[in-house]
């Protein structure tokens, strides 16, 4: 698999924000697409679904805000709790501005509308400053697209990958790694444990063993931790892989070397929707050798 790069953002040599909110100031001057002010979302939707593959013993339940500006659809995972908070917001979405929800006091929106725009102006696979490789999700069974899927995001982590800190436990990526023997720490705000009964950690805080990679969920850009865990990748030099179907349209633009190697993006309809095959893309820094 090889990525190519596509042309820098115009008006600065550094096609790498550091922060989420150096990302939104980018859109905000028009940067990297129309006035956001001009850009308005035309629907706006919760997707609420649970699901139990063939065969396992556990059952996940995901709510999501989603926005639609033109052909491109922005999302953002949010926790069941707060869903009387959201369905609110799906009326206020619809026909506001793309700037003025980059303001909404909501973090979900705010996220929600900046993967729209992103998608809308920027569209798979030229998301950020690298193209993405299509990555064709097919199977019979809910279950085999989950394989299929998470072969695919593991494929992205570095060759020699000792003990993975997994964030945001999905069990056909622990599948994966336990097929590999590849070592790992699972940590979900959820708790409880994974399909093979082992405790899952609800922060970092409470991780103490080493580890030499980071597999995190995009769903930490809704909760606000994505800049501090891209900040450590950075600091302490540690490879960071996401797989995204919150902001897989916004994540790409922060790939680089150090910190974030490689995203795999599941825009929307995510695997679990459809029966058919699905369409990812799977972005890398060039300076980064994947398993894949």
């Amino acid at each position: 698999m090889t990525a190519g790069t596509t042309a820098p953002v115009s008006g600065d040599e550094r096609t790498r924000p550091h922060s989420i909110a150096e990302l939104r100031s980018w859109v905000r001057a028009g940067r990297i697409g129309p006035d956001p002010a001009e850009v308005r979302v035309a629907s706006a939707f919760l997707t609420q679904h649970s699901t139990r593959h063939a065969g396992r013993n556990q059952q996940y339940r995901n709510e999501i805000l989603s926005l639609r500006v033109g052909a491109g659809v922005g999302s953002c995972a949010f926790e069941p709790d707060a869903r009387a908070d959201h369905s609110g917001a799906v009326d206020a979405c619809v026909g506001a501005s793309i700037a003025e929800l980059l303001d909404h006091p909501l973090g979900t929106v705010r996220i929600a509308a900046l993967d729209a725009y992103l998608a809308h102006a920027r569209p798979h696979p030229d998301a950020g400053a690298v193209r993405g490789a299509p990555i064709v999700v097919a199977g019979e069974s809910s279950l085999a697209k989950s394989h299929i899927r998470a072969a695919g995001v593991i494929d992205l982590l570095p060759e020699g990958t000792g003990t993975v800190l997994v964030i945001g436990v999905v069990n056909s990526l622990l599948a994966q790694l336990r097929e590999r023997a590849i070592g790992y720490i699972p940590c979900d705000l959820a708790g409880g444990v994974t399909e093979w009964n082992e405790p899952v950690r609800t922060g970092i805080a409470a991780v103490t063993e080493p580890y030499d990679a980071l597999l995190v969920t995009g769903m930490c850009l809704g909760n606000d931790s994505f800049d501090g865990l891209l900040e450590q990748a950075r600091r302490e030099r540690i490879p960071l892989v996401m797989f995204a179907q919150t902001g897989s349209s916004v994540l790409p633009w922060f790939l680089g070397e150090p910190g974030l190697r490689a995203v795999a993006a599941e825009p929307y309809p995510f695997f679990s929707l459809d029966g058919g095959p699905s369409t990812h893309y799977h972005y890398r820094s060039e300076e980064f050798p994947c398993r894949g």
